[in-house]
């Protein structure tokens, strides 16, 4: 895992190939569904796909707990940020976009990284990443070149520490935070695999959702965070972890 941790460090993210099991994953879906259904949308009636996305917290349930305490992402968990470090729950957590096939823009494509935490009804983040400690992306249906996949900015996560320092514990409206040109100059590569593949990410890794969708069904998805019982200390005199090793190499760069 010594090479896994490494690569998370350098890169910004790993992917764990068949984290969730096919039965789970199936339930999930099925789940999934139904909330579709519940909104005026037949997942298998292309004539009821009219929007480009529809976005739902992700239910929760026995399919969500197995997936979310899946032991192959507790073992990733555990070496990228330490036994007992981070808050386990019993589900997955987060929003899932059902992206459709389309041609027109959905609207939310842009590269950014993601806020954690909310102050005054908008997304705020600090380099100590309060709120939380991964970005995770559970892939529900497989996901080919096709399907809209998101799309990540290899070692984007080390650009990103230097530019919200300034702001201190209080942090950011993440939005508010200019990437500098030389982050859109990384090299990129798309989150695709096959249904319970789940990508782990670090908290401030630049990512972007892609359109247009071209393939023929709904591509399922889950972004949960991974929160921690406290944010990233970030001293050289204590024990850090692969995530707070990333953040601190990003400050000296």
């Amino acid at each position: 895992m010594t090479t896994a941790v490494d690569d998370f460090v350098a890169k910004g993210f790993i992917a764990v190939r068949g984290a969730v099991g096919p039965q789970i994953v199936r339930e999930c879906v099925a789940l999934i569904e139904n909330e579709l259904r519940a909104r005026g949308v037949e997942p298998r009636d292309p004539l009821t796909w009219t929007k480009p996305v529809v976005r739902f917290a992700c239910p929760e349930g026995p399919a969500f707990a197995a997936a979310g305490t899946s032991p192959a992402l507790y073992e990733v968990y555990d070496q990228l940020l330490g036994p007992d470090r981070w808050i386990r729950r019993q589900g997955v957590g987060g929003q899932i976009p059902v992206r459709f096939p389309s041609t027109a823009d959905p609207g939310d494509a842009g590269w950014h990284f993601d806020g954690s935490y909310d102050v005054g009804g908008q997304w705020w983040v600090n380099v100590q990443s309060r709120g939380r400690a991964l970005l995770a992306l559970f892939l529900f249906t497989d996901v080919g070149e096709g399907d809209a996949p998101t799309e990540i900015l290899v070692g984007s996560h080390l650009d990103v520490p230097r530019l919200i320092a300034p702001f201190g514990e209080r942090g950011v409206f993440h939005g508010d935070v200019g990437l500098q040109p030389s982050t859109f100059r990384r090299p990129s590569v798309r989150a695709t695999g096959r249904a319970g593949d789940v990508y782990v990410c670090h908290p401030f890794l630049v990512h972007r959702a892609t359109w247009p969708h071209l393939g023929t069904g709904p591509r399922m998805l889950a972004q949960p965070a991974i929160d921690h019982h406290h944010p990233f200390a970030l001293r050289d005199d204590m024990p850090v972890c692969a995530v707070e090793r990333a953040i601190l190499q990003g400050l000296r760069q």
